[in-house]
Formats: C-alpha cells, sequence, structure tokens
C-alpha cells in the first residue's frame, strides 16, 4: 500500500475530491453514570466546536445488530492535521474525564452527495 501522502496526491491528481477529514470512534470506558453526567457539556462542547467549523459530523452509532444503543458514537472533524485532530478529542469532556476512549484516523473523502433544500419563506433547511 502506498504512504497516506502519496495516495492523497494520486486521488488528487485523478480528479477526486481529496478532502481529508478525521474520524473518530468513540466508546465507553465501562462507567455509563459517568456518561450520562458528562453528556450536557460533552454536547456543548460539540456545539462550539461546530459554530468554529472544526465539527463536520457528529452522533451515536448502533451496536453491530443495529438494535441497541451502547453509549458508542464517531465524530467527523475538520483540523489542520492529525495533531490538531487529536487536540480536540482530547479536549472532548467524555475523554477529558475518561468517559470514554476512542480512536482517531485519518479519512479521505472523495466521493460522495448531500443534497439540502432551503425554504426561503420560513428560513427551514432540509437535509436529505
Amino acid at each position: 500500500m502506498p504512504a497516506w501522502n502519496d495516495y492523497k496526491n494520486e486521488a488528487k491528481n485523478r480528479g477526486a475530491l481529496a478532502m481529508e477529514l478525521f474520524v473518530v470512534t468513540t466508546k465507553p470506558c465501562g462507567d455509563m453514570e459517568l456518561v450520562k453526567k458528562t453528556l450536557p457539556d460533552h454536547l456543548k462542547y460539540q456545539k462550539q466546536l461546530e459554530a468554529g467549523g472544526a465539527l463536520v459530523m457528529a452522533g451515536p452509532v448502533s451496536d453491530a445488530s443495529g438494535e441497541q444503543m451502547n453509549a458508542e458514537g464517531m465524530i467527523i472533524y475538520r483540523a489542520e492535521n492529525l495533531a490538531a485532530a487529536r487536540v480536540l478529542a482530547d479536549a472532548d469532556p467524555m475523554h477529558a474525564v475518561g468517559a470514554r476512549r476512542y480512536e482517531i484516523r485519518k479519512w479521505l473523502v472523495n466521493e460522495g452527495k448531500f443534497n439540502f433544500s432551503i425554504a426561503l419563506s420560513t428560513q427551514a433547511v432540509d437535509l436529505a
């Protein structure tokens, strides 16, 4: 397999978007009461990152069956580099207090599509 930056350059050269983002998968460390207690601060932090442009998307993921909520999540950051993304993840209250642990990886976005509509009269936005 090629080095990451070599692959990224190849993707750009073939016309792909090649937008580098950072994906965090986060799992509880075991103390679900601490997770629940920390949730308001975590959500406040996420909103701050969203307002500042560093948070692309975030939310919970189900277990493998798709039937259970087990307090795992995925967070996608926009950052200068992996070290800067790690600083964002470390500062998340869930990680800072030890309620959750995380793994972080680079993600090269090449394809996909977002659809949205804006209703001007009601100022409503619909993301599909």
